[in-house]
Formats: C-alpha cells, sequence, structure tokens
C-alpha cells in the first residue's frame, strides 16, 4: 500500500538505508538529511533541491532530475543507471530543444557512477569527481581524450 503526502519537511533526519520506489518527489527540499544506502528506483526528482545531503553508496535507477540542483552533497560511491528526463511539453522542456540541466555544486562525487544518463547540459561546478565513471569511463580518461 502507497503512502500518499502532500508536503514532507525533511530537516537533520537520517534515513538511511531506505527505499524510495515510484515515488513522485517533484520540487521536494530535502536539507541536512542522510539517505545513505538508499535504494531510488522509478522516481520523479524533477525540480528537486537537495541541500547538505549524505546519499553515499546509493543506487539510483529511472529517476527524473532534470531542473534539480545538488548543492553539497556527499554521493561517494553513488551510481546513477538511467537517469531519464521527461518528454517533450512536461514544463521542463526548452523551446530551443534541450532540457534544462541538472548541476551538481560543491558535491563530492567521488568514486560515483553515471551508466546511460542523458548528461546533456550538466553542470558539475566545485566537486570532487576522483574515480567518477561515465559509462564505465573514468573521467579521467574522458577528459583527457576530449
Amino acid at each position: 500500500m502507497g503512502l500518499k503526502v502532500e508536503k514532507l519537511d525533511l530537516t537533520k533526519v537520517d534515513i538511511s538505508g531506505s527505499k524510495w520506489q515510484e515515488v513522485n518527489a517533484e520540487r521536494l527540499e530535502i536539507d541536512n538529511v542522510s539517505l545513505a544506502n538508499t535504494k531510488i528506483n522509478n522516481v520523479n526528482m524533477r525540480r528537486m533541491i537537495l541541500n547538505d545531503i549524505n546519499m553515499e553508496e546509493c543506487t539510483i535507477t529511472d529517476a527524473n532530475f532534470s531542473n534539480a540542483v545538488i548543492d553539497h552533497v556527499h554521493l561517494f560511491g553513488t551510481e546513477f543507471r538511467n537517469i531519464v528526463l521527461p518528454l517533450e511539453g512536461d514544463g521542463n522542456f526548452k523551446q530551443d530543444g534541450q532540457y534544462k540541466s541538472i548541476s551538481f555544486k560543491d558535491s563530492n562525487l567521488a568514486e560515483g557512477q553515471l551508466m546511460n544518463c542523458d548528461l546533456t547540459n550538466m553542470e558539475i561546478i566545485d566537486c570532487d569527481i576522483t574515480g567518477l565513471k561515465i559509462n564505465g569511463i573514468l573521467i579521467d580518461e574522458l577528459i583527457r581524450n576530449k
């Protein structure tokens, strides 16, 4: 049985090891929360704001992160798979044919993995990307071979 919540305040909470399955978290703001070792699958996270979050060793599959802001988030060892962007006309599609970008700011992406993800216009600002892999290739190799 699913839980329907109109508003959820997650501040200074530890919900590590939780499971998010088929969740609409659009416009959700999460601040100073631990989601370490959480399994996130088939979740709408567009326009989500994540600030000061521990998401170490999470597995995130089939999630819509378009226009999300990820600021000061610890994603060490987190695996992203099939991160999907929305279809045209859903409010996140610009008229020039591009999706609004996801941005990672001041985040630890070390040892993370991005597999089968649309990285169009993605911003990575002031982040630790040591050991980050994109489609199985180390980011250092991708930068070197650019």
